[in-house]
């Protein structure tokens, strides 16, 4: 049994008592929750990025620890803890949940990750937050497929989330929800590809943190910030981007986006901690004022998954 670690308890309290008073923090991904990369493999292909490629699991785990290391240097409080045994996508704590104030909402995941979500629930719980289970026959990749910019939570469904999970979270933690949808893997013939591990529908942005990141959350007073791959998102959904108006947005590559896990980023609002295979997204916040530090990762890279996903913001 996992005992509560009280510093991260008194975190959650002050996170539930700015949420209560309606406020915003100075800063976003002030508190996340990390765990390890103790258990990582690429043993079940479940999405494209997966090729079974051997992984250097001492240089998987020296990429993590350096992340956190990084992350703790631009200002960032990392809540650790442990990886779950035998879970190969263990490391990416992103889609264990998406969280608000004092309450989680606990993601629903494929098969090979199933196990991954009893001990997400007691991690959480044992956090002092409030767990709430998406109703039951609905897929859910927690934060993975819901990126909150302030009271907005721009939303990614058809693979990993339905848009009914997505409907049921963002009322239960108060956001306004915008549904959006990504292109799908193709096979020749250009007919979509579904995953012969999962069983789903396929897409190289099969969740949304592929494809879109929050910069800045808006305030009263200036705009948010996103980056996003315009390429990645259907032309409906395209459309709906274009329609937001308290945010600006920085448009990247699908080369960048694919190649480079481009979007895959934690921002604290002033610090971008990103890939270091994006150079024209880099760039472009740096244009903006941004500092922008860029951690080497390869090895989880293998898994499909990079920074933003290695990550579940608490605070």
């Amino acid at each position: 049994m996992l005992k509560k670690l009280p510093n991260d308890y008194i975190i959650i309290n002050i996170a539930i008592h700015i949420f209560k008073q309606g406020k915003t923090m100075p800063h976003i991904n002030s508190v996340v929750l990390m765990s390890d990369a103790k258990h990582f493999s690429t043993c079940q292909p479940i999405n494209p990025y997966y090729h079974q490629n051997h992984v250097d699991r001492d240089a998987a785990i020296a990429e993590h620890n350096n992340l956190i290391q990084i992350l703790t240097s631009a200002g960032v409080k990392v809540v650790t803890a442990p990886s779950p045994d035998k879970c190969q996508d263990g490391v990416y704590t992103a889609n264990w949940a998406l969280v608000r104030g004092n309450k989680a909402v606990l993601a629903s995941l494929p098969n090979a990750r199933k196990n991954e979500e009893a001990y997400a629930a007691k991690i959480l719980a044992n956090m002092g937050l409030d767990v709430i289970q998406i109703p039951h026959g609905l897929k859910f990749s927690g934060q993975g497929d819901a990126l909150a910019c302030g009271n907005l939570l721009f939303c990614g469904s058809g693979y990993r989330s339905d848009a009914g999970a997505q409907e049921f979270a963002a009322h239960a933690l108060g956001y306004e929800r915008i549904q959006l949808q990504t292109i799908p893997q193709t096979d020749k013939k250009g007919k979509p590809i579904i995953n012969t591990a999962t069983g789903w529908a396929d897409s190289y942005f099969y969740d949304i943190d592929l494809a879109l990141a929050v910069i800045k959350a808006p305030t009263e007073s200036k705009k948010g910030l996103i980056a996003y791959c315009r390429d990645a998102f259907t032309t409906e959904s395209q459309a709906k981007i274009d329609l937001i108006d308290s945010v600006e947005k920085i448009i990247v590559s699908i080369d960048e986006a694919t190649n480079g896990f481009a979007t895959n980023l934690i921002s604290t609002g002033e610090i971008v901690v990103m890939s270091d295979k994006a150079p024209n997204l880099t760039r472009e916040l740096e244009k903006r004022g941004l500092q922008v530090l860029t951690p080497k990762i390869t090895e989880i890279a293998k898994g499909g998954g990079y920074i933003r996903c290695m990550t579940l913001t608490i605070v």
